[in-house]
């Protein structure tokens, strides 16, 4: 057990200590603000504060862990050996930076709470963001500056324990429509026809009758595909289903047909099943219960993960939304057209309310990659540069590479060309082959 003694325990200070020596490093960590504990204590241990007591291992803490609600911070960004950080914090300490300020400001997303441009969603934009800004968005920083935080303690505690950790995969396969031209209702088949023929989409018109009258496969059913591909890798693939009503935003399907059930069943005897929560039911707590209540009649089962329509995120409603719905996991966070570590980190950690300045039990799995942020690259031999640059990076830290992918994205149509092969290549990845 590694001990710290700090002048203040606070909420923000136990939660970044947990998430980088817990979680990530798997090591329990105990607090005191008592010298004479700090003394006596013969294994491991740290100083967190302003000042040095003595010769112990001491790292200068930034007053963003001790503060409370949400001000304007002046970030500076410098190169630290193979990565970047902030807070800087002198020489006097072990470390050149306090990993721990910087990393509760990454977890927390402290600069989602600030005002910001945001996109026609109202969704925060990867360019706003410090990551991007300062060119570390494609690292998950957090668990590197927790790797040279472990560097640094086993040079001062040569005997000192830390347990192994192993790179792992966790695919996401999200269903914003289950077919592309079944299971529609006769209204909706029936203006999907004539908006082919008034757009003059004979192709598009030709496919809807030959999957609707029997003689073609429908290009969004790849199920078959994929539940083969989850039985050749222990790494449990994680389906999201769209059960809200249609809308706008959302094109999903009835989910009272009978069909549509025993797909998402079927799917259930194989891999997770999670709830992909409609574009009302972000904001509409009322919406995303009725949601919920669906699709755990449909599974049988109390459901445990979310995932929000369009990746649209508002702080911190939309977590608490799901804290008080009792949902246990979420994979919302991550951007659509970019690739890389939006709360800087590869290990799933908890949401931090910074306006009720406490601790959820809402565990944050984020994304890292998906299938539309490949789709600016134009030949496949880039796009396998960038998503073996992605899972070099997380292997380095020994994380888990979260990617996103469609069921079309494993269709014939020609835009997902070659996406069969990336996804391959993900799970070969974990399974020593790559």
């Amino acid at each position: 057990m590694l001990l710290v003694y700090t002048h203040s325990i606070s909420p923000r200070l136990k939660y970044v200590f947990k998430h980088i020596c817990t979680r990530i490093l798997g090591i329990e960590v105990a607090f005191t603000t008592k010298i004479e504990d700090f003394i006596a204590h013969d294994n491991a241990k740290m100083s967190y504060t302003r000042q040095q007591l003595g010769n112990e291992f001491f790292i200068k803490s930034h007053d963003i862990l001790f503060e409370q609600g949400i001000t304007d911070i002046e970030i500076n960004v410098h190169d630290w050996e193979n990565t970047k950080c902030f807070f800087y914090n002198g020489d006097k300490s072990a470390m050149p930076f306090d990993i721990f300020a910087a990393a509760f400001y990454l977890l927390s997303r402290y600069e989602e709470y600030l005002p910001q441009v945001r996109d026609d969603y109202g969704r925060f934009l990867a360019t706003e963001s410090i990551a991007f800004k300062y060119g570390f968005l494609h690292q998950p920083v957090v668990d590197i500056w927790a790797y040279k935080f472990k560097a640094q303690i086993q040079k001062q505690y040569p005997d000192f324990k830390f347990p192994k950790k192993t790179y792992g995969i966790k695919p996401i396969i999200d269903i914003p429509s289950a077919y592309n031209f079944r299971l529609k209702g006769v209204m909706r088949t029936i203006g999907g026809i004539i908006k082919d023929v008034f757009s003059l989409k004979l192709k598009t018109l030709y496919n809807r009758f030959m999957v609707l009258f029997g003689f073609k496969h429908d290009p969004f059913d790849n199920y078959k595909y994929i539940i083969n591909k989850q039985k050749q890798t222990k790494f449990k693939f994680l389906f999201f289903f769209l059960v809200g009503g249609y809308s706008t935003y959302d094109k999903g399907t009835n989910p009272n047909n009978k069909e549509f059930k025993s797909l998402i069943k079927h799917i259930a005897d194989y891999c997770h099943v999670g709830l992909k929560a409609s574009y009302f039911a972000i904001e509409n707590s009322a919406i995303l219960k009725k949601e919920k209540l669906q699709m755990e009649s449909i599974i049988n089962a109390s459901l445990v993960a979310s995932r929000q329509s369009y990746s649209k995120l508002n702080f911190p409603e939309s977590y608490r939304n799901l804290v008080e719905l009792e949902i246990k996991e979420d994979y919302t966070m991550g951007y659509v057209n970019q690739v890389g570590f939006r709360a800087g980190s590869c290990t799933p950690f908890l949401f931090y309310d910074l306006d009720y300045e406490t601790q959820t039990p809402l565990k944050i799995n984020s994304y890292h990659i998906m299938d539309y942020a490949l789709l600016k690259h134009k030949s496949l031999l880039d796009k396998k540069k960038v998503l073996n640059e992605i899972i070099t990076e997380i292997k380095q830290v020994d994380g888990e590479f979260v990617p996103v992918f469609h069921n079309y994205t494993f269709s014939s149509v020609s835009r997902w060309n070659g996406f069969k092969e990336l996804f391959n290549n993900i799970l070969d990845s974990a399974d020593g082959k790559a």
